[in-house]
């Protein structure tokens, strides 16, 4: 029966949701990425990526940082010229978003270990012309993933 519980407890403790504190939709993040941010790129997937500092994190917002925000954010874009049906884009972000939440863990605790950055707010751009499949996005996404987490412990 304490087996049980020990694995409810360990499964609660690492929870693999994707809510809305961890999604990048704040203008005053999004153009800061975008305009100064760095790049990498792992074919299907190019990602944008940006630190921020406390200090920095206040100045990015007018009056204060709103309540809620996460230590690791992100934003996932099919662009329409790339992939021209609705359908197919519907269908990559929810491939990217789904590889994104269950391999995210590993760099989350790395920015929160850092202890330097506030928040790390991360773009992840789709950029083949066709819809692949979940196993070759998923390994992309993987690697972005571990190219981030050496960024974040390496400074």
């Amino acid at each position: 029966m304490t087996d049980n519980k020990t694995i409810n407890t360990a499964i609660d403790k690492q929870r693999f949701t994707f809510p809305k504190s961890e999604r990048l939709r704040h203008k005053g993040l999004v153009d800061p990425l975008f305009e100064r941010g760095k790049k990498c790129f792992e074919y299907p997937v190019r990602v944008m990526y940006k630190t921020w500092t406390e200090e920095e994190l206040q100045g990015s917002f007018k009056i204060e940082v709103p309540a809620g925000i996460a230590p690791l954010q992100v934003m996932i874009t099919i662009p329409k010229r790339k992939i021209r049906h609705a359908v197919d884009r519907v269908l990559l972000r929810r491939r990217v978003r789904e590889a994104w939440r269950l391999n995210r863990g590993a760099l989350r605790s790395a920015i929160e270990d850092s202890g330097r950055y506030r928040l790390m707010g991360v773009g992840i751009i789709y950029m083949a012309d066709e819809v692949l499949p979940m196993s070759r996005i998923e390994h992309k996404v993987k690697k972005i993933i571990n190219r981030l987490i050496a960024e974040v412990t390496a400074e």
